[in-house]
Parts: structure tokens; sequence; C-alpha cells
């Protein structure tokens, strides 16, 4: 297996981990010919690259994930790096102080914003079995 395969495959047991089976098996399966490039490039350079790295733990990857993508007003992304945030690990004040730390950085707008989303996400989780 080549450096490329690997570094997909890597992305692929990763993204599954922190996002879920299910939400990256619906992103693929939705992916069509236009858009299917651009998940196999997010799975391979951002999951199996970047996230694979040492240095920094999934808990403060997320963290900031959740603070960038707040900041860039990106809140579908928002809202799925949330569910990531607490499968790894991040707790609910992590989560809050995180989108303070926005707040204050970006914006009143963009962090009110980001908290509306993760109050619904994090709302959500707490009702599941």
């Amino acid at each position: 297996m080549n450096q490329h395969n690997q570094r997909y495959e890597e992305g692929l047991r990763i993204r599954r981990e922190v996002m879920g089976a299910a939400h990256v098996e619906h992103s693929m399966a939705a992916a069509d010919e236009f858009t299917l490039p651009v998940q196999e490039m997010v799975t391979e350079f951002c999951w199996g690259g970047l996230w694979s790295r040492e240095g920094l733990d999934r808990k403060t990857r997320s963290m900031l994930n959740l603070v960038i993508l707040a900041a860039l007003n990106r809140n579908h992304e928002l809202a799925a790096h949330v569910r990531g945030a607490v499968t790894n690990g991040c707790t609910e004040t992590e989560i809050r102080e995180s989108l303070l730390h926005t707040v204050i950085y970006c914006g009143a707008p963009a962090g009110l914003e980001a908290f509306r989303v993760a109050d619904s996400v994090l709302e959500e989780l707490r009702d599941r079995p």
C-alpha cells in the first residue's frame, strides 16, 4: 500500500472515530462524481494528514476546530464538530469556554451564533439515552 492509500485509510479510520461511522458513511454515500474528490481529499489530508499527527491530542484539536469554525461562521461543520468534540472527551464546560474565547476574539455575532449551534447539538445529545 502506498503512502497515499495509507494516509487515506488512516484518515477514514480517524474520521469515523471522531465524527461517527454513520456521519462518515452518509457523507461518502451522498458524494457524487463532482463532490467525491473533495470528500476523498478531506479524508486523506485533513483526517489522515493532520488529525493523525502527534503534538496535539484529539480533544485539543476538537476545541481548536470549534473556535475556527465559529470564527468562520461555518455552522453546519460547527454542529458536526461539537458532536466530535464530545466524542473526543470535551466537556460542556470546555466547549462553552472555547466558545467564550470566540466571543472575545472573533466578535459577539460569531460567538452568539456558535453558542446557539452548540447548545442545540448538546441538547440533542443530552436527550439521547
